[in-house]
């Protein structure tokens, strides 16, 4: 192991543990409460729904020649998407307008069109050349 990975490993600890002391002497009572609720909430949620539909899709796109592209578009598209919640989930209107000042809905198309032409334009590309999509350096051949 490096010094550097080393160094990294330490600093990442001393700011978890930073987070920590300030969670449990800076907040308000119950907050500790909700927030185990929320994580445990999102572990259900990323072990029982998010981790069989990528390993659906990814069931799905094991054979093909440009399955990398479109794996990239479905997990760029899946990240948007989780970021994106909040603004989308938010009911009814906010009491200050501009909390929430945009259409959220519509700007969520807007990027998974763009993803899903982009994909599709460098799927169009590599078939235009003749070719197959290589994975990185390092990844696995089919």
């Amino acid at each position: 192991m490096t010094l550097s990975r080393l160094l990294l490993g330490a600093l990442g600890v001393a700011a978890a543990a930073f987070g920590v002391a300030h969670l449990l002497t800076e907040t308000r009572t119950g907050t500790v409460t909700q927030l185990v609720v929320w994580a445990a909430g999102a572990v259900v949620l990323h072990d029982g729904v998010l981790v069989p539909l990528v390993l659906a899709a990814g069931l799905l796109l094991t054979r093909g020649r440009l399955r990398g592209v479109w794996r990239a578009a479905l997990l760029t598209l899946g990240t948007v998407t989780l970021v994106a919640l909040p603004a989308l989930l938010r009911p009814g209107r906010p009491a200050n307008p501009s909390v929430l000042p945009l259409d959220y809905p519509m700007g969520l198309a807007v990027v998974a069109a763009a993803v899903v032409a982009g994909a599709a334009v460098v799927a169009g590309a590599a078939v235009a050349a003749g070719r197959r999509l290589r994975p990185a350096r390092g990844g696995r051949q089919p």
